[in-house]
Formats: C-alpha cells, sequence, structure tokens
C-alpha cells in the first residue's frame, strides 16, 4: 500500500478485470483492490450455500438440490456462448432462429412467399462488402435506413422482429430508422461466427461459470506485475487540492496513484441511476422444453411480442457445463425491469421453462456514471444491462480504455510472454 501505482482499480467484476489485464499488458503499474473476499463483484458466480445466503438469508439449501460445491450460479446474466441451440420466441412459440439463406428456406417462422423474399435478404448481407461497391446493389447503407433496406425486400413484421433481435441483437427499434450498416454488420458478424464454431450457435460459454473469466484477466494482470489485494473494506478514493483523484485508503493506510478505475457502487455519487434489471434465477431437473432437449440454449422473447419497451432473456446451462450437479440445469430470466413485480414481469419468460425445483427473483439498479474523468481521473464503468451477450459489456471495456490511455485497444499484441511466465 506505500507505493505510488498509474492506475488503482477497485473491484473485480469482469469490466475492471478486464482494463487491469490491459493496462498491465500496456507496461502500467497496476493495483487492484476489492472490498470482497472473492473475485467477480456484481459478475460472479454462487455456490447453493452463497446463493441461498444471498436471496433466502440461510445457509442450508435443501439436500435435494445436491451438494453445494457443485453448483456455480451466475450473478449477471451475461455470457458468450457456444449453445446447443439459439430460438426466438414468436406468436406465443419457440422458433430456432435462422442465420443462413438455406435456414431461412427451412424456418417455421415464415411461409413459402416470406422465405424467399427473406433468403434474397440474407444472400445479399452474406455477400455485401464494405469495400467493394458491386456488392452494394446500388445502395450506401451508411445513408439508407434499416427500415428502408428491409422495404426492398418486402420482409414482414415478424421476420424484421427476429433478424432486428434475434440475429442483429438490437435491444429496441429504433435501429429501424439508423443507418442500415450496423444492422447489416451485425448480421454478418453472427453469420461468421456460426460458421467458425460449427456447433449450432454463434456463442460459447465457460465451464464453471461466468465468474472464471475475471479471474483469468486477473491472472493476465498478475502475469505483468498486477498486485492484487481482496477484502479491503471502506476503499476511500483520496482527491488532490485541484480535485483530482490521487491515491486509495483502506485500513488506515494509502496508496497513492494517478487515475482510479472502479465500478458504480465505489464512487456512488459519481454516478446517476439509469433503469433496473429483473431477473429470475430457477433451478430444473431437465432442459427447457421444445428446444430439442438442449443443455444450453437461448430464447430471445423480442419486446413487440410482449407488448413491452424492451426484450427479454431466457438462458439454460446445464450440469454439462460444470455449474451444477448432475441432472440439474439453471435457467435465468431477465429483462430491462418496467415495474417493481419481478415475479409478474418475467412471466413470459418463467412460462417456457415448464417445472422448477426452486426459483429466486431478484431487482437490481443499473448505474451511469457522471463525472468528467479528464477533471477528477476517476474512470467509472455502467452497470450491467439485462442481455445475455457480451456486447455492450465490450463496448464499456473498449470507451473506458481509450478514456484512460488515449489509445485504442490493440488486439494484436502479443500475448505469447503471458504464457511463457505461466510456464
Amino acid at each position: 500500500m506505500d507505493e505510488e501505482y498509474d492506475v488503482i482499480v477497485l473491484g473485480t467484476g469482469l469490466k475492471e478485470c478486464i482494463l487491469s489485464g490491459l493496462l498491465s499488458v500496456d507496461g502500467l503499474k497496476v493495483l487492484h483492490m476489492d472490498r470482497n473476499d472473492y473475485y467477480g463483484g456484481e459478475s460472479t458466480s454462487l455456490n447453493l450455500i452463497q446463493l441461498w445466503k444471498k436471496f433466502r438469508g440461510s445457509d442450508k439449501p435443501p439436500a435435494h438440490l445436491g451438494s453445494s460445491r457443485d453448483y456455480s450460479v451466475d450473478m449477471i446474466p451475461k455470457f458468450m456462448m457456444q449453445m446447443a441451440h439459439f430460438y426466438v420466441f414468436n406468436k406465443g412459440k419457440v422458433h430456432k432462429v435462422p442465420a443462413t439463406d438455406m435456414e431461412a428456406l427451412k424456418s417455421p417462422l415464415m411461409g413459402i412467399f416470406e422465405k424467399r423474399r427473406a433468403r434474397k435478404f440474407f444472400l445479399y448481407v452474406q455477400a455485401y462488402d464494405e469495400k467493394d461497391p458491386k456488392t452494394h446493389e446500388g445502395m450506401d447503407l451508411m445513408r439508407v435506413t434499416t427500415r428502408d433496406l428491409i422495404a426492398k425486400y418486402g420482409l414482414d413484421d415478424n421476420t424484421v422482429d427476429f433478424i432486428g433481435h434475434a440475429l442483429a441483437l438490437h435491444r429496441d427499434d429504433r435501429y429501424l430508422d439508423e443507418p442500415a450498416l450496423d444492422t447489416v454488420k451485425r448480421m454478418k458478424l453472427y453469420a461468421e461466427s456460426l460458421a467458425r464454431f460449427q456447433g449450432g450457435s454463434p456463442y460459447i460459454y465457460p465451464l464453471y461459470g461466468l465468474g472464471e473469466l475475471p479471474q483469468a484477466f486477473a491472472r493476465l494482470s498478475a502475469v505483468y506485475g498486477g498486485t492484487y489485494m481482496l477484502n479491503k473494506p471502506k476503499c476511500k478514493v483520496e482527491y488532490d487540492d485541484e480535485g483530482k483523484a490521487c491515491g486509495v485508503t483502506s485500513e488506515g493506510e494509502t496508496a497513492r496513484c494517478k487515475k482510479v478505475v472502479c465500478d458504480p457502487s465505489y464512487l456512488p455519487n459519481k454516478v446517476r441511476k439509469i433503469g433496473k434489471v429483473a431477473r429470475a434465477i430457477a433451478i430444473m431437473s431437465h432442459p427447457i422444453p421444445n428446444t430439442n432437449d438442449s443443455h444450453s440454449v437461448q430464447i430471445i422473447l423480442p419486446q413487440k411480442q410482449l407488448g413491452r419497451r424492451s426484450d427479454m432473456y431466457v438462458f439454460c446451462c446445464s450440469y454439462s457445463h460444470n455449474v451444477a450437479p448432475k441432472g440439474k440445469f439453471i435457467a435465468f430470466v431477465s429483462t430491462e425491469a418496467e415495474t417493481d413485480n419481478p415475479e409478474t414481469e418475467l412471466k413470459p419468460g418463467i412460462d417456457l421453462l415448464g417445472p422448477v425445483e426452486d426459483i429466486f427473483f431478484d431487482i437490481y439498479d443499473r448505474y451511469e456514471p457522471v463525472n468528467e474523468p479528464s477533471l477528477d481521473n476517476c474512470f467509472i464503468s455502467t452497470s450491467y444491462d439485462a442481455t445475455t451477450h457480451f456486447e455492450s459489456t465490450v463496448t464499456d471495456v473498449l470507451n473506458m480504455y481509450t478514456m484512460i490511455t488515449g489509445k485504442v485497444v490493440d488486439l494484436s499484441v502479443d500475448l505469447s510472454a503471458a504464457s511463457a511466465a505461466e510456464e
């Protein structure tokens, strides 16, 4: 604690751990502290006893659920999944999402004429190359809106719904009136990811739960000289006469620094509430019905299908991912909360799960920073949203990295030195 650091990072959530890893690889001297005695912050994974303590105030879960240590339940419903299948909710039923022209022809989501129109649109997207005007069919996608591009192919509202929300992963319908290039790029990324993994899905998901990811980035930071201190209570940010962060005090000791990076809980006077996430965590003894008995599956319920302002997300994983005892499945339902009653609000997603052995409901507030980092040297992450994919998390990390360093992340950095050091 009695040294000076380039950056002190507070909280070991996924965003903070990615940043400490990136900054350490950059050669900065990093101290990483957490008030908790475990890694992961809000994005940790809990065993069954910890889950019971958090939601039930007891440390005695029922014996029939199996051994506590066999559970690793993610607290933030956000994943990079290699799932068996990816589905969309449409007119009260669950359907597999078509991602290519051939899948479009087979999909029960559309009638025969709509399939042909959708196939033409998918072929256009698959062939589109930003650098090759021959593939643009005379359209400038920086000017043409998504709505106008879709109108050219005559697609109906249901098709637009699953393309926009299940393939392009937009969270609301604002994208329809924005330049079409972003949506086309998102669809291409989905299809390319699908082809890359060849497992019927574009997503990957870590064994033993999401809590492994912060620890992996923490190890990367440590390999490059980062210092870690867990169980450090009351981490108080200190400021100089100009109001700039200059250190962090805990247990009577102050570590000096040039910049502070943290999650919203460490600087509550510099953030504002921007919404709430409603979520449910269910323990089951079966896969979600109507999903081909998949051990891992995501279902997106687009807002229009539910008469809501925001999409709902269902994710299920199982013992095959080492997150539950043999025969058990964990399902998550999440959405941007529009009421204070998560049980009622999440019902459309929960109704898809079939019988559950136990279920936990929760609402947590979301925050974003309102400070000016150039004035106070404090760099604060935004709370995790309801989406089950990592796009918004990665965007926040990349933006924060640029604010902290003035550079864009270079993902071509050779990390072989880290592997050598670990060996």
